[in-house]
């Protein structure tokens, strides 16, 4: 009698479980009290994360929301603004947290077709020096954004061009880990360009709860006020940021696994009649299934689910990530479930 398939997950990477060894690094991990300086195991995640990402100091955050509010809390006092992209997390997904706790406007605008904000764009919506308008404060990007990594180039030119207008820098990296990789360079390259920036140990890299925000020491001793602020002391927290540090040594260099997988659903998407593969970018494939859903006359994700496989949960248009705890034949029964 045969069992079961194990069900898979496409809908995110954030989905992952902490397998044996990392469950062995928290169970084993040296733990003090967070909130009083001394939980050693944090405190080694922070310093590591910091030296990879070529800053100063860091912070250990229970989130990625978290990590990034703190930063644009520390950038921007009340009524002051920064520019962000229309479709960017720390705009669209983390419920307004800085409007609402900070007192900080926003100022979104486009993104271009390849995850960036056109800088003339931006120059035009830099607020003059007038009492009539929010101060104009700080610069937002996204890497990766909508699983594009930014160009090297582009990065550069973007803070260069910040510092030109008075404006500081923060860099939501949640998955610039897979920027990272796609691009075959060490991750303080793109990182160590920005003031601030926001990385997510939860995502690929695989560990079960976790952010860091790394900066200057004045802009993180600024930030760890916010996050007791925010609630965001944790106490024996080494136990996760074991996780954490497993995740750094053991998940970075397989990332590129990932994106090779990503790669192999999108060709066996494009040979599915129906099925149009918009793009394939990092560990997203992103593809229309309208035409599909229309001949089969069946909710893709329905049918999916049937075949214990979570993905796109609508008739049209869906987004494929994926992580770690795929198996190998993921491609191959995704097909299966949609012949």
């Amino acid at each position: 009698m045969t069992s079961p398939l194990d069900p898979i997950d496409l809908r995110s990477d954030t989905v992952t479980r902490p397998g044996p060894e990392m469950r062995a690094a928290m169970a084993s991990a040296n733990v003090g009290d967070d909130v009083w300086g001394d939980d050693p195991t944090v405190t080694a995640l922070e310093e590591k994360t910091a030296a990879l990402l070529g800053h100063e100091r860091a912070l250990f955050v229970p989130s990625g929301t978290q990590s990034n509010l703190c930063a644009l809390l520390s950038h921007c006092e009340r009524g002051e603004e920064y520019i962000v992209g229309q479709n960017a997390h720390t705009y669209k997904y983390e419920a307004g947290g800085a409007a609402v706790l900070g007192s900080i406007q926003p100022q979104p605008i486009e993104f271009a077709d390849n995850g960036t904000l056109d800088l003339e764009l931006v120059a035009a919506k830099i607020k003059v020096d007038d009492p009539h308008f929010a101060r104009t404060r700080l610069l937002a990007l996204e890497d990766t954004q909508d699983g594009k990594a930014l160009p090297l180039d582009y990065l550069q030119e973007a803070v260069d061009f910040a510092e030109q207008k008075g404006l500081s820098t923060h860099l939501d990296g949640a998955r610039i880990w897979n920027a990272a990789a796609a691009q075959d360079v060490e991750v303080e390259t793109i990182t160590s360009l920005f003031d601030s920036v926001s990385v997510c140990l939860s995502k690929g890299l695989g560990a079960p709860i976790g952010s860091v925000l790394a900066g200057s020491d004045e802009l993180i001793g600024r930030a760890h006020r916010w996050r007791k602020m925010l609630g965001g002391g944790l106490r024996q927290a080494g136990i996760i940021a074991a996780a954490g540090i497993y995740a750094l040594d053991h998940h970075r260099a397989r990332l590129v696994d990932d994106h090779e997988m990503a790669v192999a659903i999108s060709e066996v998407l494009k040979e599915i009649d129906g099925v149009d593969v918009r793009a394939v970018n990092t560990n997203m494939v992103f593809a229309d299934f309208s035409a599909y859903s229309h001949s089969s006359g069946r909710n893709v994700g329905e049918q999916l689910a049937e075949h214990q496989i979570l993905g796109p949960v609508g008739p049209a248009s869906g987004r494929i990530v994926t992580h770690l705890d795929l198996p190998a034949d993921t491609p191959q029964r995704l097909a299966q479930a949609l012949a």
